[in-house]
């Protein structure tokens, strides 16, 4: 059977015992059956309790039978589902990729977005990482004079933001500095024979939890902001938060205030100025004009 079959397989699996809570084998069979996949063909127990140790091997996702309750199957760890990033990335995509599939006579009338894969240098990063090796990174910097210059580096951990892959490592000690790095800029990437300690204390999660995108400042100071979004935009802010902190503060008529608890960086500026007169910041004073400033720059722009 192709690879994709049987992650439509796995997937199913999962997306169904998650849905209905406990299901018997005989359950499971029938709805096997009367869906796309299983086509009034029965699903045989051999081939269930493979997938299972599949989807817990390859997703971390641990389908179990509770014997004392009519040996019924449940997801033994949902949360890895509810919390793991990761799994909701893999499963998700699984899912709209199985949609798709099933969606061949309408294919030209289904518009997506490409996202670049990096190909080898994603691929030789993470090979990286799982091996505990140094890689030799040749970067360029956007509106750098210079020629491209070459680190030897720790691979920590992979980012996607915005359609693009980034790479952060950490300079080996003594500097132990960590850097962003995009994928897109590397002109070579190299593992080296080097090995070093990954340190086990460091939480990916936690390193951007305050922060938007994907820079880092470590020297400012998470703060409480309040941004007020009028008529329609109060729903695209609400169904699409901006940061995982935020909340809802206030509704009014024709407004609504979203609160906030997060670094104003550089890069969170970016999606304040996109969203033009639909927002406004009202807290804390000193961002409120400097988003102020800067649309008053652009618009002298016109002027010139």
């Amino acid at each position: 059977m192709k690879t994709y079959d049987l992650f439509r397989q796995y997937y199913w699996l999962v997306s169904t015992i998650y849905r209905y809570g406990r299901l018997t084998f005989k359950e499971i069979d029938s709805l096997w059956m009367e869906s796309v996949l299983g086509d009034g063909e029965r699903l045989s127990r051999t081939t269930f309790n493979r997938h299972r140790e599949a989807i817990a091997n390859m997703f971390g996702i641990e389908i179990e039978c509770n014997k004392k309750d009519f040996s019924r199957y449940y997801i033994a760890n949902p949360e890895a589902l509810e919390e793991d990033s990761i799994q909701k990335w893999m499963i998700s995509t699984i899912s709209v990729n199985t949609i798709l599939a099933e969606s061949k006579s309408v294919h030209d009338r289904i518009i997506l977005e490409h996202i670049p894969s990096e190909g080898n240098y994603l691929h030789c990063f993470i090979d990286a990482m799982k091996n505990g090796r140094l890689i030799k990174v040749c970067y360029k910097r956007y509106g750098a004079d210079e020629e491209s210059k070459t680190i030897v580096v720790e691979p920590y951990f992979v980012k996607l933001f915005k359609k693009r892959w980034y790479a952060i490592v950490k300079y080996p000690e003594p500097s132990g500095f960590i850097i962003t790095l995009a994928f897109d800029r590397m002109v070579g990437l190299e593992v080296t024979d080097e090995s070093f300690e990954y340190d086990k204390d460091f939480s990916p999660s936690e390193w951007f939890k305050d922060q938007y995108g994907i820079m880092r400042d470590n020297e400012a100071n998470v703060e409480n902001i309040v941004i007020r979004a009028y008529g329609r935009e109060a729903y695209y802010m609400r169904d699409l938060p901006l940061h995982h902190s935020q909340t809802i503060v206030e509704e009014g008529s024709g407004y609504t205030d979203f609160g906030l608890k997060i670094v104003a960086s550089d890069d969170f500026l970016t999606p304040l100025l996109s969203r033009g007169a639909a927002i406004k910041v009202m807290e804390p004073k000193w961002l409120a004009e400097k988003v102020k400033d800067m649309h008053l720059m652009a618009a002298k722009l016109y002027d010139e």
